[in-house]
């Protein structure tokens, strides 16, 4: 059973600026709640009872929206405004944190929680990465994966080719519908990508991996990749893909930004 979670969000956001000079990608507005509550809900849907999220010191802004407001709430309670009280509730699970002083990668920032994981397999979720469910929420898909293997599950989306060169992207053969045997994994392939499978930014981690993440050496920008730690760990140990049913955003690209944002507004029959 997983029951803790991971979520980095300690990076600058450059894709995204200006605006996340003083916005966190995080806290970008989807409807009426911001993004890292979706991930949130997410991972209370999928049975998740604590939550590690990594932020800077730039960051706070996340570490307000799930704690209380105290004055806002008295107000809302003079006011009779229950609706709005209801509308305001912290998520119910544990949310901890802990900062990443340097963004210096993914790799680094999952290192982080090496000890809240405490030796017990985890999940990561990236909240970069919004995901629509068909059916299952798209973490309870990987854990799936995770219950029947008792191996890491890494999550996948089938992108067109000349995408592929913005993410990684999995090596490896269909062993069932939806679940790859992952032989190896590329970081953002120039050419030649293994497949058209590229990864989703869901996780689910043994405790193996943070032997692999305190070997691996930063590349040419100093950032630690988590992509150099799951290659060592699939020539270590079966590591698993599940191609997530669902629709994937990114919401630090600004078209499909747009597009969640539109979806989420769209008439509902």
């Amino acid at each position: 059973m997983i029951k803790k979670a991971v979520i980095p969000a300690a990076g600058y956001g450059t894709r995204s600026l200006p605006i996340t000079k003083v916005i966190p990608k995080e806290m970008f507005p989807i409807g009426e709640k911001p993004a890292i509550q979706y991930i949130v809900e997410e991972a209370i849907a999928s049975g998740i009872q604590e939550i590690l999220i990594i932020v800077s010191r730039a960051k706070n802004l996340i570490v307000d929206y799930f704690d209380h407001s105290l004055e806002l709430e008295a107000f809302l309670e003079r006011k009779n405004k229950d609706h709005l009280l209801k509308e305001m509730e912290i998520p119910n699970i544990q949310i901890h944190y802990t900062r990443q002083p340097y963004a210096r990668g993914l790799g680094d920032a999952i290192r982080l929680g090496a000890s809240f994981a405490h030796n017990e397999p985890f999940a990561v979720l990236l909240p970069d990465d919004i995901v629509i469910p068909q059916g299952l929420p798209a973490l309870q898909q990987l854990i799936s994966v995770f219950n029947e293997t008792g191996s890491s599950v890494i999550g996948l989306k089938k992108v067109e080719r000349e995408l592929l060169k913005n993410y990684g992207v999995v090596k490896g053969q269909l062993i069932q519908p939806g679940r790859v045997k992952i032989e190896s994994l590329v970081e953002k392939p120039l050419e030649n990508p293994p497949s058209d499978l590229a990864v989703v930014g869901r996780y689910v981690f043994t405790p193996d991996i943070f032997k692999y993440l305190e070997k691996i050496k930063p590349g040419k920008d100093g950032e630690y990749q988590l992509t150099d730690a799951i290659q060592q760990l699939t020539e270590a140990n079966d590591v698993f893909g599940r191609i997530i049913d669902g629709d994937r955003y990114d919401i630090g690209n600004t078209n499909e930004y747009i597009r969640l944002i539109n979806y989420v507004h769209k008439p509902r029959k």
